[in-house]
């Protein structure tokens, strides 16, 4: 394919990026991204199913590292959007710790493939689209802003710089500043250093700003360890406060390591309706096809808004490919026995970078793939110097509040709970759902009824009943 056509095929000069950006912005997204190589097989090998079996880590992240690259590759030639893929956290743990101590994990990753298939179908029969047209505007960028938040808060609790009182009689407080209200430990500073100086870049308007900070705070946290030898947050099973939380940077001893691609395909479609009781499977691809459809809608419209891409409908380009790939990814996540794979609002970071187009996540994907055979490589990158993207990136997306109008009380209140249920729930599912019922239910209360799109009642509808899950299992099962 000759340069121009490329360009074309992508868009690139359209969509006012180039070749240059775009590399810089999928690196940016992979750094951003690549602590999944390593959390979700400690999140999945956690998990004891019915029988006793655990997955084995070497597996699970040669297979999260291979369906997160194809996946993303695929998001980038057929969408040809900035947006990739890996396993869902939220939705692993759902499966580790809920769904596979009731049956075996090949029927529990057989529910997965069953809620992407469902979710592709919706999409081929214009469903999923025509639920992302119904949510009004206001509400849309509500949520972005939202997700900026909750990027923000992921990244200070990933950094250790808010963390989680501990359950004593005497806390008041759910959170707190690093360890007993202070700055105590070097991974801490290496990652205020590191935010400071992507920030002090950011504000210069240096070309690669939020790469050079990720990649220098790396630098730093590699030489601080040499010197003061931290090590990570637990030591022997037992808690390192201070310690380096995920990953311990340091140069590793070798580069290159065979992926075990044992998980994939072990999976079993029907063995949970059987094994479990149909109304017990039926409730958990319930919760799993809800948390991944309004997921992925939040991500897109997040990283579409940070690269001003949405339509006057608040629509990304290409909408229903982007929905399309991103079903599929959720099957084929389950297929490798790696959990749903969903769209990661992270890529905002490399849109954030100047990346515009498809060619942002053909980086990201090759990097995936990549990563297979170069974990040792991987794990050098800490969460003290990946996070510091999020709180830039974060800020980035909270300038879009200005495009809402809180004099209008019937969408200014949907907003609010919108914006600020997702980082306090650590959850964007909730967040969308929290304002979607009650923009329903604040229209219908002042006689508008009319203004609502049909379709969002069943969505409002929905979410009530997932928010009523609990109740409603207890009751049933």
């Amino acid at each position: 394919m000759s340069a121009n056509r490329f360009d074309r095929f992508f868009e690139i000069s359209a969509r006012g990026s180039t070749p240059e950006r775009e590399l810089r912005g999928g690196l940016v997204t992979f750094f951003t991204m690549a602590y999944i190589v390593v959390l979700n097989p400690l999140i999945l090998a956690a998990g004891v199913d019915a029988d006793g079996a655990k997955l084995p880590v070497a597996a699970l992240a040669a297979g999260t590292a291979l369906v997160a690259g194809v996946m993303t590759l695929v998001m980038g030639v057929f969408a040809r959007f900035p947006l990739a893929l890996a396993a869902g956290l939220g939705v692993n743990a759902l499966v580790a710790y809920e769904i596979a101590p009731e049956m075996t994990w090949a029927d529990a990753m057989g529910l997965v493939v069953i809620e992407g298939v469902v979710i592709a179908v919706l999409v081929l029969t214009g469903l999923r689209t025509a639920v992302f047209r119904a949510v009004p505007t206001q509400l849309k960028t509500a949520i972005g802003v939202g997700i900026g938040l909750f990027l923000m808060l992921i990244g200070l609790v990933d950094a250790g710089l808010v963390r989680r009182v501990p359950d004593v009689a005497n806390s008041v407080v759910p959170v707190e500043l690093g360890v007993s209200g202070r700055l105590t430990s070097w991974p801490e500073l290496v990652f205020v250093l590191g935010v400071l100086l992507t920030l002090i870049l950011f504000v210069r308007r240096v070309r690669g700003a939020i790469l050079i900070g990720i990649l220098a705070t790396t630098g730093l946290a590699i030489l601080v360890e040499a010197v003061v030898h931290v090590g990570p947050a637990f030591v022997d099973g037992a808690p390192n406060p201070g310690g380096w939380r995920l990953n311990v940077p340091k140069l590793p001893e070798t580069i290159v390591s065979t992926p075990d691609l044992s998980l994939l395909g072990k999976f079993d479609v029907l063995g949970s309706w059987s094994r479990a009781g149909w109304l017990v499977a039926l409730m958990f691809v319930f919760t799993l096809l809800i948390t991944d459809f309004f997921d992925t809608m939040g991500s897109m419209v997040a990283v579409a808004q940070e690269g001003d891409l949405l339509d006057a409908e608040g629509m990304p380009p290409r909408t229903r490919e982007i929905l399309l790939v991103d079903s599929i990814a959720a099957a084929a996540g389950g297929a490798a026995s790696v959990s749903s794979n969903t769209s990661y609002v992270e890529s905002a970071s490399g849109v954030a970078e100047g990346a515009r187009t498809g060619v942002a996540s053909l980086v990201t994907g090759a990097l995936f793939l990549l990563a297979m055979f170069l974990a040792p490589l991987v794990v050098v990158v800490p969460f003290e110097a990946a996070s510091t993207a999020l709180v830039v990136v974060g800020f980035l997306m909270l300038a879009a509040v200005r495009q809402i109008d809180w004099t209008d009380y019937e969408i200014a209140v949907p907003a609010f709970l919108t914006i600020t249920l997702m980082p306090f729930t650590y959850s964007i599912s909730n967040g969308i759902g929290a304002g979607v019922i009650s923009y329903v239910v604040l229209k219908v209360a002042v006689g508008r009824a009319r203004q609502i799109h049909p379709i969002l009642y069943g969505i409002a509808a929905l979410f009530v009943l997932y928010f009523l899950r609990g109740p409603l299992e207890a009751a049933l099962l």
